[in-house]
């Protein structure tokens, strides 16, 4: 079966202006008719129940932590990429579809693509709108930066804080609609299933974190916007409740999922330090900017950095990437540090770290300087390691960071159950096989001001819609399964803890799915894999009771889902024969140790149909057809 993305025809810049001519509207009036559940309130969430419910329709916002203001988006440290060319560089909406397509190593659908930076300039205007404090030049204008991946500087900031102040604008925007009362706002409810009415997803199953209630909640149509799922690898750099539930259970549900082997690893990160801590720090990309990524020339030099002259030091990307330099893109640096620790150049106790050296840039511009643009970033560093960057380089490593994949979608941004939307990192739509740096912003926003509020009026429109309520025997039965399952983890009383697992997950995960794959470890992994999400079932510890506050069963229930769509995942990679962005098959690279990909049998999306807990998911493809680029293998030289 080959799935239908529904790309408008017609020239490429055209695609996005002409689908929403075509699209239904739905009358003014007539919006205050239709609810419309939304789950999750990052930049994606937020942004799209602010904007529907500003057009009229009824809303319910559903929120993992106490305020939308802790939604994981504020992690989002270096800024948003736009085609503006404030800078006069030579940047354009087209360059910015190419560099994104080419980032992520052409795994992506042309129009979507192309879409994303045509909405990329009004996200900006709309954050000035609001009060975004984008950083400015002496003169007053929006200042820019570049990151890795693109030869112009594209991405607006603020600070090292820009997710935050893009999430505030966001927030205030739906706070007023909950002022109004156009949106409803349900925190601390994480959602366990969607609901599924004659074919169609028309609610979900939620549990109130605080008292253990489960809620059942009937709309005409369910947004997911509920992020990514690294945290299948224990340690990452997403927020300790980030996770894969929510799109799981779509999965499970009818939505097909996509790509889900394509994970980032972000090569700007502050190393493991010990066994036991809980996640990784992410540092921004844009330190990249000013920062010199190097490592000793020589194996086994423990020296301390101020002690190796220039003459004994590697700089290792400007070496082998004259025309990027240390701004290649994520996929790419961290296999090059990779390989650098693998023979025995990394540094630290550990010897998985390389340098992120300030040196030259502190020199040349001050520190004065170097601190307004990093300041916070410095300090969160110092504050975490206790070294000063400002007088050492800093130490880094790749970690998992961010997930391509994700359930499947159209142009619409519609599953493959139809009613369940899929906006930013949930769904698989813009990043291929690796995403630019600066570029997750940019999508979340895109997906909620301004492409689902058009899409979904189309939908409501050309669908008829029965009425539903919460008491319908559909939403009955889905909240007993639910019941079940939580009254199945809690009754096994067994020896090993939820973290524990978890962790010994992770660590399969890493190894075997992690920076580099190959087919005999991915076959290792499946086994490895089923084996301890057996002893899971039979052995896990899950203190507490269903009806209080309870952090150990919150995690059970997630841990149980990632434990079964690491399979997913293993089976994806292992399909995947080929290497491309954040897929590196160790089988398949050039001479140069770079991804080799093969275009003629895997130049498409790979999505997974769920057909039971005990049968292999149905393989389904979406042919990626490129009519406006060129094929060609990614070079950052």
């Amino acid at each position: 079966m080959q799935l239908d993305g529904k790309v408008p025809s017609g020239p490429l810049a055209q695609k996005w202006d002409k689908h929403r001519f075509e699209l239904k509207l739905v009358n003014p009036a007539n919006k205050r008719k239709f609810d419309i559940i939304v789950v999750g309130t990052g930049l994606a969430g937020g942004s799209a129940a602010a904007t529907l419910a500003e057009l009229g329709y009824n809303v319910k916002a559903f929120c993992i932590q106490d305020s939308p203001r802790r939604a994981h988006s504020i992690a989002a440290q270096g800024g948003i990429n736009a085609a503006k060319n404030y800078p006069n560089d030579g940047d354009s909406i087209w360059r910015l579809f190419y560099d994104t397509v080419k980032g992520g190593d052409f795994r992506a659908r042309e129009a979507n693509v192309h879409r994303l930076a045509q909405v990329s300039n009004n996200i900006i205007d709309q954050g000035v709108a609001q009060g975004i404090p984008f950083a400015r030049d002496y003169g007053g204008l929006l200042a820019n930066r570049s990151f890795g991946g693109a030869q112009v500087s594209r991405t607006f900031y603020a600070r090292g804080q820009t997710g935050q102040q893009l999430l505030l604008g966001a927030y205030s925007a739906l706070s007023r609609q909950v002022g109004l009362g156009k949106v409803t706002l349900f925190t601390r409810r994480e959602m366990i299933d969607v609901v599924v009415a004659n074919g169609k997803a028309r609610g979900i199953v939620v549990r109130n974190l605080v008292t253990g209630q489960l809620e059942s909640h009937a709309a005409d149509a369910v947004v997911l916007a509920t992020g990514g799922y690294g945290n299948v690898f224990f340690l990452s750099t997403n927020a300790m409740a980030s996770n894969v539930t929510a799109a799981y259970r779509a999965y499970k549900r009818g939505a097909f999922f996509a790509n889900p082997c394509f994970t980032q690893i972000h090569p700007t990160c502050i190393p493991v330090h010990g066994t036991y801590q809980s996640k990784l720090t992410l540092m921004s990309e844009s330190l990249r900017n000013d920062g010199r990524v190097w490592v000793p020339k020589n194996p086994g030099d423990k020296r301390a950095p101020h002690q190796i002259p220039e003459s004994e030091r590697h700089y290792y990307l400007e070496e082998k990437y004259p025309s990027f330099g240390n701004l290649v893109p994520r996929d790419v640096a961290s296999r090059n540090a990779k390989e650098q620790c693998d023979q025995g150049k990394g540094v630290g106790d550990t010897g998985l770290a390389v340098y992120l050296d300030f040196g030259d840039a502190i020199k040349r511009d001050g520190r004065d300087v170097i601190e307004k643009k990093y300041g916070n970033l410095f300090h969160m560093y110092e504050k975490i390691t206790a070294d000063n960057p400002y007088q050492a380089p800093m130490m880094i490593y790749p970690a998992v960071h961010y997930t391509m994949g994700g359930l499947w979608v159209d142009y619409n941004l519609m599953s493959t159950l139809p009613g369940l939307f899929v906006l930013g990192e949930a769904n698989f739509s813009d990043h291929g096989a690796n995403r630019l740096g600066a570029s997750a912003l940019m999508q979340g926003l895109a997906d909620g001001y301004f492409v689902i509020p058009y899409t979904i009026g189309g939908y409501l429109c050309d669908t008829q819609l029965d009425a539903v309520s919460d008491s319908d025997a559909a939403f009955k039965d889905t909240e007993r399964q639910v019941k079940q399952r939580i009254d199945k983890l809690l009754s096994i009383n067994g020896k090993r803890t939820v973290d524990d697992i978890h962790r010994q997950l992770g660590l399969i995960m890493w190894d075997h799915c992690g920076m580099a794959r190959n087919n005999e470890g991915l076959d290792k992994a499946r086994g490895k894999i089923q084996q301890l999400r057996a002893e899971f079932w039979e052995n896990v510890k899950v203190p507490g009771s269903v009806s209080q506050f309870n952090q150990s069963l919150e995690r059970a229930g997630r841990v149980a889902d990632f434990l079964e769509f690491a399979e997913l995942m293993v089976s994806d990679a292992r399909a995947r024969q080929e290497s491309c962005g954040g897929h590196f098959n160790e089988g398949f690279q050039s001479e140069e140790n770079e991804a080799l990909r093969d275009d003629e049998n895997y130049c498409h999306v790979s999505s997974w149909e769920y057909k039971g807990d005990d049968t292999e998911p149905e393989f389904h493809k979406e042919p990626l057809e490129f009519e406006n680029v060129k094929l060609t293998q990614r070079s950052y030289k």
